[in-house]
């Protein structure tokens, strides 16, 4: 059987982070929760509040035989502004803040991809994404999985999220599951 690794990546709204990493090959699966906080149990409500210290996060399941961890922090830190400071776009406030939580050589390759994609210069600006070590992970409520596949034509998913997933399907159209 193949060993599967994991990496928790936050780059603002999770529904972006899951639609995205979704559709690469190589993933077993992209779960939207909250991590980096000081709540148990907390809710989407209570994470919204910006007082429980999470952010809105996905925990990335993958085949490394497939994907490589450097190619998906590639594709984190191409697909969301990593320069933003807890934000995205209209998104405001910590929970929606760039961030890597991961052991030390999880880590150090974040500290690699970073500094690669800073010298490209591709935003224009300091990345601020904040590179930690593990934490406790908290699955989001079942409503939020899958959630731009379920629901394509809202407001929000149809302004920020299709744009996104376009984005990411265009740059890494070559990794791309067949459907």
């Amino acid at each position: 059987m193949t060993q599967t690794s994991s990496i928790i990546l936050g780059g603002g709204c999770f529904w972006c982070v899951e639609a995205i990493f979704t559709g690469l090959k190589g993933i077993v699966s992209a779960k939207p929760g909250y991590a980096g906080g000081h709540t148990e149990h907390p809710s989407y409500k209570d994470v919204c509040t910006g007082k429980t210290g999470h952010a809105e996060v996905v925990q990335v399941i993958f085949n490394p035989e497939e994907i490589s961890l450097k190619d998906i922090l590639r594709v984190f830190f191409t697909t969301h502004d990593p320069t933003q400071l807890n934000r995205q776009g209209d998104d405001m406030g910590t929970q929606y803040r760039s961030v890597i939580f991961g052991d030390n050589a999880q880590q150090a390759s974040a500290r690699t991809i970073r500094d690669e994609i800073a010298e490209q210069n591709i935003w224009g600006g300091e990345i601020v994404t904040s590179i930690e070590g593990p934490t406790h992970f908290w699955e989001a409520e079942e409503s939020h999985h899958d959630y731009f596949a379920r629901n394509p034509e809202t407001a929000y998913c149809a302004a920020v999220v299709a744009p996104k997933v376009a984005k990411a399907r265009k740059l890494y159209r070559d990794r791309l599951k067949t459907v």
